[in-house]
């Protein structure tokens, strides 16, 4: 009877912290936030940074564990959590907070989501390069978090590069500035690039300070098919050598070039160039001649093939394996022989230039967590890795999401958290080696 009591006190507390109706307690919508089959006691909708504050302040008072959430689109990645409690839903935390369009800054809550930015900075002539697969509804807090980036890493950065400052809520409820606008520091780390990749288990991002490009005043897109992977990596290579400055460059091959809607046929590459209409002209015409020197056929693409993308990488099993760059299509060919032991036809899009590989299965088997850790042994030696991104809980039982760290790292991240979270509040066991 005790703990029925605390559970609806605790219901009450919460409660008005966010207020009634944003504090859901009914089994639909605990069970549509849960975490690999398992769900919390509350989902909480806070408003603000304080609001965001005082719950995290009940739940290490009270010995709850926290999920930040943004658009739920990540949330598979992970290990299954050692506990959870309370789900914080951050896309009332959505507004642009000061756009300076003279700095090419702009400071959002962490709900603000990647298509209502890109509206309002291109009003500016601006824009916030960050496009991961499926990301138009992602939110910016999980982005970061989540260390999500796109084929626009290429020529801008990850959102590591973009990050210039970042206001977060400690494990016991403390607001928190660091990096641009530091009004404290948390124990001589540089926080910001902590934060970033770290899925909220060294704090809860309620904003961020990012920085903006131009936006080009035109752009061009083309699709480039191949005969074979060889074909494939020979123009890669070549792009890669060239005088051609592309600011995305993606490697599909059959199954997610016709899942992203592409087309039939091999292995083909989607390029994008953005710059004066001049030199987009030229450099398309350029890339054209490179193309039909390794015998690839040529033509235009719309805008609408990169978020297509997305739709490749849909699935119950996705894999994120980083290499090195000139190893990709070796890699990607490794990668299509997951499917063969019955996973389901393998899809594969990778950002060639930055030596990242996203794979999609239609499904596991009892064999898929061998075969990932059989991979992970072949990456090691050029210093790669393979990150489970979604799996069904059956594959993640038996096999780290993140894969292995090397000790003297992992004994860094395991130390930090001791420091800012020991009592365990924030997304307990999801991080690497179970932190």
């Amino acid at each position: 009877m005790s703990v029925a009591v605390s559970t609806v006190a605790l219901t009450e507390v919460l409660a008005e912290v966010v207020g009634a109706e944003h504090l859901l307690t009914d089994p639909a919508a605990r069970e549509g936030c849960a975490v690999d089959g398992r769900a919390p006691r509350w989902v909480a909708r806070p408003a603000d940074a304080q609001q965001v504050s005082r719950l995290v302040m009940v739940a290490h008072a009270e010995g709850l564990a926290v999920a930040p959430r943004g658009s739920g689109s990540s949330v598979g990645l992970g290990n299954p959590p050692a506990r959870l409690d309370l789900v914080m839903d951050l896309t009332r935390l959505d507004q642009i907070e000061d756009h300076a369009p003279a700095d090419m800054v702009a400071s959002v809550g962490a709900g603000a989501r990647l298509d209502v930015l890109d509206g309002t900075f291109a009003a500016a002539g601006q824009m916030l390069p960050l496009d991961p697969a499926g990301g138009e509804q992602r939110t910016v807090g999980g982005v970061l978090a989540t260390g999500s980036s796109g084929p626009r890493r290429f020529r801008y950065g990850t959102g590591r590069d973009l990050l210039l400052g970042v206001r977060f809520v400690q494990a016991d409820g403390t607001v928190t500035w660091g990096g641009a606008r530091v009004v404290k520091s948390v124990t001589g780390y540089d926080v910001p690039k902590l934060m970033v990749g770290a899925l909220g288990t060294l704090g809860v991002i309620v904003s961020a300070t990012l920085r903006l490009h131009p936006r080009p005043a035109a752009a061009g897109s083309w699709l480039l098919s191949f005969g074979s992977p060889a074909a494939a990596e020979s123009l890669v290579a070549a792009l890669l050598d060239s005088a051609i400055e592309p600011d995305r460059i993606a490697l599909v091959d059959a199954g997610a070039r016709r899942r992203a809607g592409l087309g039939d046929g091999g292995w083909a590459a989607l390029v994008s160039i953005g710059s004066v209409a001049e030199a987009v002209a030229s450099q398309g015409a350029a890339l054209a001649r490179l193309g039909a020197r390794h015998n690839a056929d040529v033509g235009a693409a719309p805008e609408s093939a990169w978020p297509a993308l997305g739709r490749a990488l849909e699935g119950p099993v996705r894999l994120r394996v980083g290499c090195e760059v000139r190893r990709v299509v070796h890699w990607m060919r490794e990668l299509g022989r997951l499917g063969a032991d019955g996973a389901g036809e393998p899809s594969a899009v990778a950002e060639a230039g930055n030596g990242v590989i996203h794979l999609a299965l239609g499904g596991a088997t009892a064999g898929t967590a061998d075969a990932v850790r059989r991979l992970r042994e072949a990456l090691a030696p050029e210093g790669g890795s393979a990150v489970v991104e979604r799996a069904p809980a059956t594959l993640k039982a038996g096999l780290d999401a993140w894969g292995p760290a090397p000790p003297g790292a992992f004994a860094l991240m395991e130390r930090l958290k001791r420091e800012v979270d020991p009592l365990g509040v924030l997304n307990p066991g999801r991080f690497v080696g179970g932190l």
